[in-house]
């Protein structure tokens, strides 16, 4: 039995091909995954409605993965709720602000090795993940 936090079997696999600097999509319901996310490998996680959130799936990703940098799509408005959920589990990494459109330019570029949809359907709950290196201790 594995001991992570993350047992999917194809989301493991998936990610043991991302090196440092490859990047993780983690779609929103609402997310335009298949025209949005390059050549990316998808996996639809999409329960039902709501489930599971994007915030479920990236702390079973920070099970597996070290992380060195987070993107987000923000609105031109007021920061959303869960923005402040992303601060919590993501501790000191901050969240870099994005547009919608360059947010989703950024997600169909080549180093986005894998792109993952929620059933989250709160508005802005979009995440890009930037591989680092595994560090030991």
């Amino acid at each position: 039995m594995l001991k992570t936090g993350c047992i999917h079997p194809p989301l493991l696999s998936a990610l043991s091909y991302c090196g440092h600097g490859d990047k993780i999509l983690i779609g929103s319901a609402n997310y335009p995954l298949q025209s949005r996310s390059g050549e990316a490998e998808r996996i639809y996680l999409g329960l039902s409605r709501g489930l599971p959130t994007s915030t479920d799936i990236l702390k079973s990703l920070l099970s597996v993965i070290q992380v060195e940098r987070v993107q987000v799509m923000a609105p031109e408005g007021p920061e959303p709720e869960v923005f402040r959920e992303y601060r919590e589990i993501l501790e000191d990494l901050p969240l870099e602000p994005c547009g919608r459109f360059p947010f989703y330019e950024t997600c169909e570029g080549k180093d986005v090795r894998l792109a993952i949809m929620s059933g989250d359907l709160r508005p802005y709950s979009n995440l890009l993940l930037t591989v680092t290196v595994v560090r030991e201790g």
